[in-house]
């Protein structure tokens, strides 16, 4: 597996080795002890998600001020645009954010650490993400930061997204709950 990090250093891009031919193919999409060599991280993954949107979806950008959630995310259908914002006062990229291409072509998987707040958008007709979290859901510590965010200023693919009431309501960088 080919590891790739980011402008965010402990988000990677994990890169699998995929087997094809005529048939299709086979990929190792998460193995524990490798997982673990490539990131450092030693925890467990305790639930899987799946999410499918259309074409301008914007999903995000979410996280929970208690039990954090990291995420182990990729897309098995189509394309997205994934973004993620560093939220931990302690860390020198705070307030930073870094997008990337997921795609099912590729097979490429984004490693979100706790701590950072996750969207993404949907850029082709349709896609399906799946992704591990580390942290059950809590409706009660969810919270929403803003897509549009001047001060973040996130660049988008697609200028007008189809949003959900909560993510309408996110509010800015200046005004969420962060992480020490």
């Amino acid at each position: 597996m080919k590891v790739t990090p980011t402008a965010i250093p402990d988000v990677l891009l994990l890169e699998p080795r995929v087997f094809g031919d005529e048939r299709g193919f086979f990929l190792e999409s998460y193995n524990k002890r490798v997982f673990e060599e490539l990131t450092g991280w030693r925890g467990e993954f305790v639930q899987d998600n799946h999410s499918r949107s259309g074409r301008g979806v914007l999903r995000g950008l979410h996280y929970q001020i208690e039990q954090a959630q990291g995420k182990l995310v990729r897309v098995a259908r189509g394309t997205i645009y994934d973004v993620v914002v560093d939220l931990r006062r302690s860390s020198p990229t705070f307030g930073r954010w870094v997008g990337v291409t997921l795609d099912a072509a590729s097979q490429g998987q984004l490693w979100i650490p706790p701590g950072l707040a996750h969207g993404f958008q949907v850029t082709s007709d349709s896609a399906d993400l799946l992704y591990k979290t580390t942290d059950y859901y809590a409706p009660a510590a969810e919270r929403c930061l803003a897509w549009n965010d001047p001060q973040l200023a996130i660049a988008w693919p697609i200028a007008d997204p189809i949003l959900s009431a909560k993510d309408q309501a996110g509010k800015r960088l200046s005004e969420v709950e962060t992480y020490r």
